[in-house]
């Protein structure tokens, strides 16, 4: 390269990440350094002989993948996004940075309206707390969970709190966040009293719909799709499942080439034969793994208060007191260790993690892969699978070195 454009690099804000395997889109390249500059990748190297940087951390025996992002998340560390404050938001953050996740959608149950407005207030502030402070796992926006849902797939969501689209004010009872480029994102069931025209409304105003907790039939799925819904709520839970005379919601989601899907990839939600079986047919680029994490993740097995019932986590499986699964205590980090189990492709399950979410949300341009000019958002991971630092933005959002 030429001095002046070395020079021009050096007094940049420069990092250089050297001596890694670093997971590209479709390969993994060894003794590899990433340069970045501010916030965006600025080079790949295989070779970084007489190369200087601001700083410089060598990553020897680890990979360096895209960072995680997790588009479906409750919560974590005790904090329940529907009661969260914006520090809580940031406890969330700084926790799920430890776990290699670099951006996180925090996910609203069904709620009374001046609890949905505290909770858009403080993810506002958040955001705005983020822009200026120490860094952590980025907001990206909001996710309405089942606003508009089936009773009959509540899962373990509170039915009183549902809605039907009768004269159009009820999108307004969502409240949207303020913040320039936030995502807004719901997961609805169509078959919903105006659910198709419910559909339509939410894409004019630019929101990213959902399909889940449904027992929609083939029919209203084909116009939910048509309206504007373009991804499936975690697959195969909280809606009918595939049978060999009945698709279900499920084998419609499997079946239709366009729409992308999440999945909790705990286990538990999940049998591993079908999470492989899922990956299979909707293929990396349109499977998002998500977390469903809820406010117990991070503390262990025991008893715990949310959303207003008690909640029961034994061997990292909660339950209600109605007997449902109520989300999860994983992490997109365990999430990325259930499908390498598999015998899933690094690359593949990179993609699943980062990609596919990104894809989801229409920021992939940015946000997914370690591709040259997106942003710098990256986690290295050791070979016993433990995270040992996390960039979100060209920054360090956290360190284990």
């Amino acid at each position: 390269m030429s001095l002046v454009v070395y020079f021009e690099k050096f007094i940049m804000k420069t990092l250089l990440l050297k001596n890694a395997k670093v997971v590209l889109p479709y390969e993994t390249t060894d003794n590899t350094a990433l340069l970045i500059e501010g916030e965006q990748i600025a080079e790949i190297f295989t070779e970084t002989t007489n190369f200087r940087a601001d700083k410089e951390i060598n990553l020897t025996n680890c990979k360096i993948l895209a960072g995680f992002v997790d588009l479906h998340n409750h919560g974590a560390v005790g904090v329940d996004v529907n009661s969260a404050t914006a520090e809580d938001l940031q406890k969330v953050s700084r926790f799920l940075a430890t776990k290699g996740v670099t951006a996180w959608i925090p996910t609203i149950v069904p709620d009374a309206f001046e609890n949905y407005r505290k909770v858009i207030d403080a993810t506002d502030e958040a955001i705005v707390i983020q822009e200026s402070g120490k860094p952590a796992t980025q907001i990206l926006g909001v996710h309405y969970e089942g606003v508009f849902a089936n009773e009959k797939m509540c899962g373990a969501l509170r039915p009183e709190f549902f809605k039907t689209f009768r004269n159009g004010d009820e999108i307004a009872e969502m409240p949207r966040l303020t913040t320039s480029n936030a995502v807004h994102l719901t997961t609805l069931a169509p078959e919903v009293e105006g659910g198709i025209e419910l559909v339509k409304e939410l894409k004019k105003q630019n929101w990213i719909v959902s399909i889940g907790h449904t027992k929609a039939d083939f029919t209203t799925l084909e116009k939910a799709f048509a309206a504007g819904a373009s991804h499936v709520t975690h697959l195969f839970n909280a809606m009918t499942g595939i049978h060999h005379r009945d698709i279900g919601v499920a084998g419609w989601a499997l079946t239709n080439e366009k729409i992308s899907c999440e999945i909790i990839a705990d286990g538990i939600h999940i049998a591993p034969p079908i999470l492989k079986f899922a990956y299979k047919n909707k293929q990396a680029d349109n499977l998002a793994l998500v977390s469903d994490s809820v406010a117990p993740t991070g503390l262990g097995d025991g008893d715990f208060k949310l959303w207003n019932e008690k909640i029961s986590v034994v061997n990292g499986k909660t339950q209600n007191e109605r007997g449902s699964i109520a989300g999860s205590v994983i992490t997109m980090l365990d999430a990325v260790k259930m499908m390498s189990s598999l015998g899933i492709s690094t690359e593949d399950v990179s993609r699943m993690a980062s990609f596919a979410p990104a894809k989801v949300l229409g920021i992939d341009k940015s946000y997914g892969s370690i591709v040259v000019g997106k942003r710098a958002d990256l986690v290295a991971i050791d070979e016993k699978g433990h995270v040992k630092l996390t960039i979100v933005g060209g920054r360090i959002a956290f360190t284990d070195m």
